[in-house]
């Protein structure tokens, strides 16, 4: 297939294609003609960086998925380097939900503070309202 149609088969444009050739995640093989072609394996590992993008991953942690499939795995995180970049990933996220944790935890205690300092005061109005 060509890159259009590889494109439009992923939901992604023919730009971003030409970025991950660039990059060397997609393969550039060229017919006769000049034109780049693409088989379903392609299709295959454009999913894989794809999803992995969406679950927040960057394009340089798909490389290991990416090899994987090329080696003729059936799945990207068959391989032991694929199993790092999740090890890494989830312990990058534990760190971010235990910060995020904690800043809930301080933001909770500054408005008990802030409510306890008006026990039953009025509701704030808001200066930019338009009733005023």
């Amino acid at each position: 297939m060509r890159i259009g149609e590889l494109a439009a088969r992923a939901g992604t444009t023919t730009r971003t294609l030409r970025y991950y050739e660039s990059r060397g995640l997609l393969p550039a093989r060229r017919a006769g003609n000049g034109y780049r072609t693409y088989d379903d394996g392609d299709l295959k590992l454009l999913r894989q960086i794809m999803t992995l993008q969406d679950f927040g991953f960057d394009l340089e942690e798909t490389r290991p998925f990416v090899e994987c499939l090329r080696a003729g795995h059936p799945e990207g995180d068959s391989c032991p380097a694929s199993l790092g970049v999740y090890r890494r990933k989830l312990a990058e996220l534990d760190a971010l939900i235990e910060q995020l944790s904690s800043v809930r935890t301080q933001v909770g205690a500054q408005l008990a503070r802030a409510e306890a300092a008006v026990p039953g005061g009025p509701e704030p109005k808001c200066e930019f309202g338009g009733d005023a």
